[in-house]
């Protein structure tokens, strides 16, 4: 499950603390997470535990004791990755520490509680940054929900719209806030259907960013271009578009679903920011209708609110990103270093040029990945953008005269944090070079195919091709090739599987992982 999908279902605080409890629990690799809030008489109470479900509510730390009430003292995180339950502070609580604790990390969960995490083992390699990032990400998700029940109550909808607005644009993560405004607009308006998307100027596309449709179809909807659409022509317009009845509309695109799902009357409302269009928040009617003037005046306010929102999350992201960046090259280069020192250690090259271009490859591999972060607007890089262009480089670079090799590459854009595109990307590197050098040895002309597909929380990479197929006998634990060597190692330290085999005519390099952080 994913922070969307908990906003988009839970009916309560307690069923959403359940859920972000599990969600953070796999987003950091802890074997258990326990979420404590505010008693309202200084201490702390447990709300929520993957581990201990029975004692929610019963569990009270007293104001500054243990290792959650000195987080919550203080305000700043605890972090151990081995003897947590011999640390000075430890205060064992009897059903929930029962199982050894030797990893741990505690830390402020929004301005509200604690997040406990811990591991029966010791947490080799804890990544603090990652840690903390899940958490304040699930702590954010609650102050929405809270905003939204807070203020859902009131009498006048405008207002209550209005104050909700206020409130996530505080948060710096776009895709909550457009999840967050289409729940509250459909739940006030009482409409069936409420969705926005947002402007991909590239490609003069309106790309489906949010619904609270908990149909397939629907939340599966293509992008659709500016001058086909409804809702293009509200951005043509800079003006709120009123379709009666969209079963009956020549204009507009998707009847099927349209008459599926028992929509009527639309209004498409145009999301701006000082008169430029960012996108459009569509909203849907399960009876034919008109559409009052306070209404559309409500809807127009909020789309505005909701651009403001937007460009406000997008600026401190970009804050973000610069103040982590000086952290993540230094990550980076010391991942070149380490790579630098596997390839001393081998001496199959045949000359210095064809180990500098080894390794050169492997520094653009990591530079795509910056390259397009700077050109998108959140901290996620498309896995699809990134393997089109190394397959453009290895394009230009490495294929012979005499070979004629045509590339595909195909599926889904997923997007990862920038640290596991990065590892990604070191992966498509190496098995596109593989491909091109070691499966057109001897055969002159063929095909090279890369597919990305994400299916419930996990990635498939296949790097495909139909030149020399592997020997007979392959054994795949048996080789020692430098190349080899870093895609298991980078497989593995994703938490991944890679297989290398021929299936039906084809060399077929297959890699899966699950996505980390992946809305």
């Amino acid at each position: 499950m994913t922070l969307l999908q908990a906003l988009r279902t839970s009916s309560s605080e307690d069923e959403l603390l359940t859920d972000l409890a599990g969600i953070i629990k796999d987003r950091t690799g802890a074997d258990r997470c326990d979420l404590l809030l505010d008693d309202g008489a200084g201490g702390l109470v447990l709300r929520a535990s993957t581990n201990s479900p029975e004692f929610v509510s019963r569990v009270r730390i007293g104001a500054g004791i243990g290792i959650a009430g000195s987080v919550r003292k203080s305000g700043n995180g605890i972090f151990v990755e081995e003897g947590a339950d011999s640390h000075r502070l430890f205060a064992r609580y009897p059903g929930i520490d029962d199982l050894p604790t030797e990893g741990l990390a505690a830390l402020p969960f929004g301005t509200s509680g604690v997040c406990m995490l811990r591991k029966s083992k010791p947490w080799r390699g804890l990544n603090t940054v990652r840690v903390s990032e899940a958490v304040a990400e699930a702590a954010e998700a609650l102050v929405a929900f809270r905003a939204i029940w807070d203020t859902a109550s009131g009498a006048d909808r405008l207002d209550a719209l209005s104050e909700v607005s206020k409130t996530i644009a505080k948060s710096p993560y776009v895709e909550e806030i457009l999840q967050l405004l289409v729940n509250l607009t459909a739940r006030q308006f009482n409409y069936l259907v409420c969705t926005v998307r947002l402007l991909d100027e590239t490609r003069q596309e309106l790309v489906l960013r949010a619904t609270q449709s908990m149909a397939p179809d629907y939340q599966r909807k293509r992008a659709i271009k500016l001058g086909e659409s409804i809702a293009g022509r509200a951005i043509a317009e800079g003006r709120p578009i009123i379709v009666t009845d969209v079963q009956d509309e020549a204009d507009y695109i998707g009847h099927d679903q349209a008459v599926q799902q028992g929509l009527r009357s639309m209004i498409c409302v145009p999301l701006t920011i000082q008169d430029k269009p960012i996108g459009v928040m569509s909203c849907y009617s399960g009876d034919v209708r008109e559409f009052e003037d306070d209404e559309i005046k409500a809807l127009e306010t909020l789309a505005k609110q909701a651009a403001v929102s937007i460009e406000h999350a997008k600026l401190q992201v970009r804050s973000t990103l610069m103040q982590e960046m000086h952290h993540r090259v230094k990550n980076n280069l010391q991942q070149i270093a380490s790579l630098l020192r596997l390839q001393l250690r081998h001496s199959s090259y045949k000359s210095l040029e064809e180990a500098i271009n080894d390794i050169l490859a492997r520094i653009l591999a990591i530079s795509s990945v910056h390259d397009l972060l700077s050109r998108e607007d959140l901290d996620h890089v498309g896995i699809r953008s990134v393997a089109e262009s190394l397959v453009a480089h290895q394009q230009h670079s490495l294929i012979k005269p005499d070979r004629h090799i045509s590339f595909m590459v195909r599926g889904d854009d997923v997007r990862l944090s920038m640290t596991q595109a990065t590892q990604v990307a070191l992966l498509l590197n190496e098995l596109i070079q593989n491909a091109v050098e070691h499966g057109f040895e001897v055969t002159e002309k063929g095909e090279v195919h890369v597919t990305v597909e994400y299916k419930d929380g996990e990635v498939a990479l296949w790097v495909s091709n139909d030149g020399d197929q592997l020997p007979t006998g392959f054994d795949m634990s048996k080789q020692t090739t430098l190349g080899l060597q870093i895609v298991d190692n980078l497989s593995r330290g994703l938490g991944g599987k890679f297989t290398l085999e021929n299936r039906l005519g084809w060399t077929v390099a297959e890699i899966k992982f699950q996505a980390i952080g992946l809305d």
